[in-house]
């Protein structure tokens, strides 16, 4: 497949995301059909299609067989739109002035359908635009009332604004599920495109487009996240990590606590992944936190986001242990953002993260927690697919990536993950709650390392207002990890922070 066009011969479409998807925008002069059912997106990409040919000081026309001008331009002053300077055409057909019932002597679909088609050919010799959206073109297949008719009327309309080096967009409106996909004009024109929607059970509606066909380009296949909002559409490439690749750099980073990195065998390897996971207030954010701080403090960027908790809540716990997140917020280098699953779309969030990385030059990247982040998935196999994506792309980035997982249950057996994501990470780091000497107490230990030794020992955790603190080897006790040990030595050496009471993570 030729993707090598001329971009000189492409059509920007005008909607932020879509013309990546397009490598680039429609081949100029060729006719393409918008399907989609109410409300998934088509009068409002065909509107951002003009407006982007008015930018480029190109003719536009909009013409409608249903929807009003009055109410065209309310959808557009919806998005703060100005129209002016785009030629709006309504030719809601009424017949041709015979009286209904005289219609027993003609067939309507012969003096409809020709009716129509002149008046839209009639508006084109005047307007002579370089864009035109036909919004509903559905109207012309109900007026043909054949198949055969339908599609004779598409080669006819498509030979007239070909020849005029036209590029038409052809509004669909979805009927039923059965009638979704409409062969007879799929088959005539350059391209489909083909919006969906979904109503989630909570939160905002879901929308997505596809390309099903365009001829002589080689775009990027697959489902793409869409969002409608005040502005109008913006479409949410797939991520293909491939797409990305850096060299890679072979070097180890520091987590800031040397304890932690004697751990890890010496660190944290550039562009791995890291995946802490245990039960509510262990530390997971706190740890998380932490990296953050060493990070920024090594002159890096930083880009953490939260799917459980507020800002608020981060900067507070922060300067309650003294990491001074806050002052390193206003330096600009750790950037936090609070992520609502609700109204985040998985597409969304990968393009926010793509744009941190090659933008802000963000170099480590912090989802907390994965739980948050799952909410907003279909199911957990699209939860595994997309986070692999993400994480393979910010390999291919050099960038490092910690994660969070709650683990159900506080101790023992209860204790359990709600989806299995260990694989995926290159590093896991296991933190749980034990009891001894009549106090809780934390534990930890790193479980894996993909790219080299690590310790293997379970050590005490604690957590004061001087941040998290990696204690001794638990060589006095069995079991440490069932949240229930056995005490086998002389003395526990355990920290006296944790019988004074340490602070929550």
């Amino acid at each position: 497949m030729n993707n090598q066009i001329d971009s000189a011969e492409l059509v920007p479409t005008g909607v932020p995301g879509l013309d990546d998807i397009l490598q680039g925008g429609l081949p100029k002069g060729h006719l393409y059909l918008v399907e989609g059912d109410a409300g998934a997106g088509k009068t409002t990409l065909g509107l951002q299609f003009l407006l982007e040919g008015k930018r480029r000081g190109e003719k536009t026309l909009w013409i409608s067989l249903s929807e009003t001008e009055a109410q065209l331009r309310g959808t557009a002053l919806s998005h703060k739109w100005d129209l002016s300077g785009i030629e709006l055409r309504n030719l809601t057909h009424t017949g041709n002035g015979v009286p209904d019932g005289q219609y027993s002597f003609f067939s309507p679909a012969d003096i409809e359908l020709n009716d129509v088609t002149k008046a839209v050919m009639e508006v084109a010799e005047a307007v002579r635009p370089d864009r035109i959206v036909f919004d509903p073109f559905s109207d012309i297949k109900l007026l043909a009332r054949d198949p055969l008719r339908y599609r004779r009327q598409v080669l006819e309309l498509r030979e007239y604004f070909v020849r005029r080096k036209c590029t038409v967009l052809l509004i669909q409106e979805r009927t039923s599920e059965d009638s979704y996909r409409d062969p007879s004009a799929e088959g005539v024109v350059q391209g489909v495109l083909a919006l969906y929607q979904a109503s989630p059970d909570f939160g905002r509606q879901r929308r997505r487009l596809r390309v099903h066909k365009l001829r002589g380009v080689a775009f990027r296949e697959g489902f793409h996240d869409v969002s409608i909002l005040t502005g109008g559409m913006h479409v949410y490439p797939r991520l293909i990590a491939a797409d990305h690749a850096e060299a890679p750099k072979d070097e180890e980073v520091s987590t800031g606590l040397p304890e932690f990195d004697a751990m890890l065998g010496g660190g944290i390897d550039r562009g791995a992944s890291i995946l802490i996971m245990g039960p509510a207030g262990v530390g997971k954010s706190t740890i998380s936190s932490q990296l953050s701080v060493s990070t920024v403090k090594r002159g890096e960027s930083v880009a953490v986001f939260l799917f459980d908790e507020t800002e608020r809540a981060y900067v507070s716990r922060g300067e309650g242990l003294g990491m001074g997140v806050k002052e390193l917020i206003e330096g600009g280098r750790l950037k936090v953002r609070q992520v609502d699953p609700a109204e985040f779309t998985p597409g969304e969030f990968a393009h926010t993260v793509r744009r941190e990385v090659e933008k802000n030059d963000v170099r480590l990247v912090v989802i907390d927690s994965l739980n948050g982040y799952l909410n907003g998935m279909p199911d957990e196999r699209h939860l595994s697919m997309h986070l692999h994506e993400l994480l393979t792309y910010l390999s291919y980035q050099n960038v490092v990536t910690v994660l969070t997982m709650n683990q159900h249950g506080f101790m023992g057996d209860s204790v359990v993950a709600p989806v299995d994501v260990s694989y995926l990470a290159d590093a896991a780091l296991l933190l749980r709650y034990f009891e001894a000497e009549g106090a809780v107490r934390r534990a930890a230990s790193v479980m894996k390392r993909r790219c080299g030794p690590h310790e293997v020992h379970i050590r005490e955790m604690t957590i004061t207002n001087k941040g998290v603190q990696i204690g001794r080897v638990l060589t006095e006790f069995r079991g440490v990890l069932t949240g229930q040990p056995d005490f086998t030595g002389q003395s526990s050496g355990l920290s006296r922070a944790a019988a004074k009471g340490a602070r929550n993570g």
